[in-house]
C-alpha cells in the first residue's frame, strides 16, 4: 500500500488532534508533512531511519510520532473513527491511521490492544486476530462456562473433565501464540 498525500478535508479531521507544539512550547514546523512521513513510513515495515529526506530528519520524525502516541492519539483517532459516519473525513485515511496503529502497540501494550479488539478494529493489529492474545478472557470464561449445579452435587466427573478441556482451549487462545510463523505474515500485511 503506498500512501498518498492527506487531503485538505482528511488533514482538517485530523488537525484538532495533533500536538502543535513541542514540550518546550515550540512550534512545530509543518504538521501535514510530519503527519504524510509517519503515514508514508507505517506502510512499510522499514525502520525510522528510512524515512526519505524529502519528509525531514527522521529522527524528528520518529520523536513526534513517539509523542502522539504517548498522547494518545491513536486511541483518539480508533474512537472518533469507531463514533462516526461513513462519509467522515477520517474514513477516507483510515487504512493508514491502522497501520500506524501498528506501530503504535509496541508504545502503548496491552490496553491499546485490549482497546482495538473492543472496538472491531482488528486490521490495526500486528497480525491474524486469531494468532494475538486476546484480552477479554474473562468475558469468554463466562459465555463458555455454564454449570448446572445438580450435575456439580453428584460429583459428575465427565462434567470436571470437560470444564477442564474448556479452560485449557480458553487458555491458549487468550494467550495467543509466541511467534508468528513467517508464512503467515507475508499474506498479513
Amino acid at each position: 500500500m503506498t500512501p498518498t498525500p492527506l487531503t485538505p478535508d482528511a488533514f482538517a479531521a485530523l488537525l484538532p488532534h495533533l500536538l502543535p507544539r513541542s514540550p518546550a512550547g515550540r512550534q512545530v514546523g509543518d504538521l501535514r508533512a510530519r503527519m504524510e512521513a509517519i503515514f508514508a513510513l507505517a506502510c512499510t515495515t522499514a525502520p525510522w531511519r528510512a524515512i526519505p529526506a524529502d519528509h525531514g530528519k527522521a529522527d524528528t520524525i520518529a520523536r513526534y510520532f513517539r509523542r502522539l502516541t504517548h498522547n494518545g492519539l491513536w486511541e483518539k483517532l480508533l474512537h472518533v473513527l469507531h463514533q462516526s459516519l461513513p462519509n467522515h473525513p477520517l474514513r477516507a485515511i483510515a487504512p493508514l491511521i491502522f497501520r500506524a496503529c501498528r506501530r503504535a502497540v509496541r508504545l502503548r501494550g496491552l490496553p491499546f490492544i485490549a482497546m482495538i479488539r473492543r472496538l472491531g478494529f482488528l486490521q490495526a493489529l500486528n497480525g491474524p486476530p486469531t494468532k494475538l492474545p486476546d484480552p477479554h478472557l474473562s468475558e469468554n470464561l463466562v459465555a463458555a462456562i455454564r454449570l448446572p449445579r445438580a450435575s456439580l452435587a453428584a460429583g459428575c466427573t465427565a462434567l470436571y473433565t470437560d470444564l477442564l478441556r474448556t479452560l485449557r482451549r480458553l487458555h491458549r487462545r487468550a494467550g495467543g501464540i509466541k511467534h508468528i510463523p513467517r508464512a503467515t505474515r507475508l499474506g498479513w500485511s
